[in-house]
């Protein structure tokens, strides 16, 4: 944990000061929960439904109702270690089952809600899954994959329920609301987050009850400081991804902090100010695709309260264009940070005391180290590209990829977790995303980055979004590809095609500017919101 903002004044001092202050026994549904439940009037959770008014809980709430679902698991038969899912949209059902499972000492499985039943049944056959949580719509798929799942025993329903499935309501609503905790160690397995599985077969990341304690440096900085009196956080992510559930959620109730929620079927930008609005939400974690989509709505300040103190974006890279965008609208500058599913929020800018550089992420946050590295291990000098990578051991840090010990070991060179990504390292430390070690283009032997080039296509007025690629050419190895999505109303044309090669070319250089572009209505995405430029590259090479 940081200290206040008044009492620092640069990131250096920070990070001579820090120290991990790690407990023998630690469980996170005790940290998030039972420690704030003695306020009777502390809120949790404010939950706005697809239908009908807005529904508040406090922490003593979430309190009795996770150790009525803890009762409810045990009395099933589940137990310490148990792999039990949670295939859900950011509901209260959804914070409470995470919250329960952590109680009992068994092993959360976060899914996302738009898997398809063979993305579910990898996913479950995986680790083993004994019990899912989860939906009509979630059980309906999972119908047809259940006779194919051995481990799968039961499968509980929050609205209602259908041939095998458990009505989740009932069953707590029969249980003890007090439910004495076990005692777990900070090493004890808490979760299993599974990759979004761009570069390859999506792999587990088995987590310890610590990984929360070791995102919050990297969170509370990313937020300017959190907590603060009247902070409120928000975030559009799914809980099922590590930003939603421990960016957003987790950390804010480790803090004492409410939290909104909402399922967006859709993201709908215009409606994320109008929740901005409404709830006097204070800090969000955005990630850049929605701030992209935000950004396309006219006028925000004009038309919405939007009193935020802190805006934290990660997942992919920000430029200029969506920096400066921040300021204007929200009168804040939108911290960036950088992490993953296995060792997540270790680099972050901060407003309060390092100016933003717009292309660098930020430097690394107090309690991490972070290099840039060749293949070797050896760590480069600034200015020298290479591989970003964390030294382990790490309180974030994951404790190994589920049933997969090749995978575990390939991660590590030595002591040094691969991030799978290039960036580099200037002489004051801020470190520089390029790209995934496979999206770096090489072209007329340049290494170019595609973020760069998407940044300087998102600032032309025709474009709405941009994804670039390299294409296999016998000339130049690479050329570089531009998808892009324009505004509406905007019609793409050969002359368009001109404008925005002259465009990139004048802005950047001769080298980057994209040789070819394809107007799409729609790019492919991961669940988490990151562009799949594999299945763009293969598109390319079809076409």
């Amino acid at each position: 944990m940081l200290p206040n903002q008044r009492d620092v004044k640069s990131i250096e001092q920070l990070a001579a000061a820090f120290k991990w202050n790690l407990p023998e026994h630690y469980n996170i549904g005790v940290d998030v929960c039972d420690k704030w439940s003695h306020e009777p009037g502390r809120i949790a959770l404010m939950h706005k439904p697809q239908a009908g008014p807005s529904v508040a809980y406090t922490f003593a709430e979430i309190r009795a109702l996770s150790n009525r679902t803890a009762h409810l698991l045990l009395s099933d038969g589940l137990t310490r270690a148990d792999r039990i899912a949670v295939l859900l949209p950011q509901t209260p059902e959804t914070a409470i089952a995470h919250v329960a499972i952590y109680k009992i000492g068994a092993i959360a499985v976060p899914l996302f809600t738009l898997f398809g039943p063979e993305a579910l049944e990898y996913r479950l056959a995986d680790s083993g899954t004994k019990a899912v949580i989860t939906d009509l719509a979630g059980a309906e798929k999972l119908r047809a994959i259940r006779d194919r799942l051995p481990e799968l025993r039961i499968v509980y329903t929050i609205d209602g329920a259908f041939a095998s499935t458990v009505d989740f309501h009932v069953g707590i609503s029969r249980q003890s609301a007090d439910f004495e905790p076990v005692v777990t160690g900070i090493d004890d397995p808490a979760l299993i987050i599974y990759t979004s599985g761009t570069t390859g077969a999506p792999k587990g990341a088995l987590h310890a009850h610590r990984v929360l304690l070791g995102h919050l440096p990297g969170v509370e900085l990313s937020h300017d400081f959190a907590a603060q009196s009247g902070d409120c956080f928000w975030t559009p992510a799914d809980w099922a991804w590590i930003g939603g559930l421990f960016d957003v959620l987790m950390p804010a109730w480790h803090h004492g902090l409410p939290v909104v929620s909402h399922r967006f079927a859709k993201f709908d930008p215009e409606a994320a100010f109008q929740l901005i609005d409404d709830f006097g939400i204070r800090n969000a974690f955005i990630p850049p695709t929605a701030l992209k989509m935000m950004r396309t709505v006219g006028n925000p300040r004009a038309r919405w309260r939007l009193d935020m103190r802190s805006i934290a974006s990660g997942g992919e890279s920000l430029g200029r264009e969506l920096l400066n965008w921040g300021q204007q609208t929200f009168g804040l500058t939108i911290n960036e940070f950088y992490g993953q599913t296995e060792c997540n929020v270790v680099i972050s800018s901060c407003r309060r005391i390092a100016d933003a550089r717009p292309g660098w992420i930020g430097r690394p946050v107090p309690g991490h180290r972070v290099a840039i590295i060749n293949e070797a291990g050896s760590i480069l000098p600034a200015g020298t590209p290479g591989h970003i990578a964390i030294e382990g051991p790490d309180p974030v840090m994951f404790l190994r990829y589920w049933n997969d010990e090749a995978a575990t070991a390939s991660k590590f060179v030595g002591n040094w977790l691969l991030t799978g990504d290039l960036g580099e390292r200037d002489t004051k430390g801020y470190i520089r995303f390029i790209a995934r070690d496979d999206d770096v283009i090489t072209s007329g032997g340049y290494r170019i980055g595609p973020g760069e080039i998407e940044d300087c296509l998102l600032s032309h007025s025709a474009v709405r979004q941009a994804a670039v690629i390299g294409l296999p050419d016998p000339l130049r190895t690479e050329i570089v590809k531009a998808f892009i999505i324009l505004h509406e109303g905007v019609h793409g044309s050969k002359a368009l095609v001109s404008e925005l090669q002259d465009y990139v070319r004048a802005r950047l250089s001769g080298h980057e500017y994209p040789r070819q572009i394809e107007f799409v209505s729609s790019l492919p995405m991961t669940a988490t919101g990151k562009i799949i430029r594999r299945e763009l590259r293969d598109k390319g090479v079809q076409a």
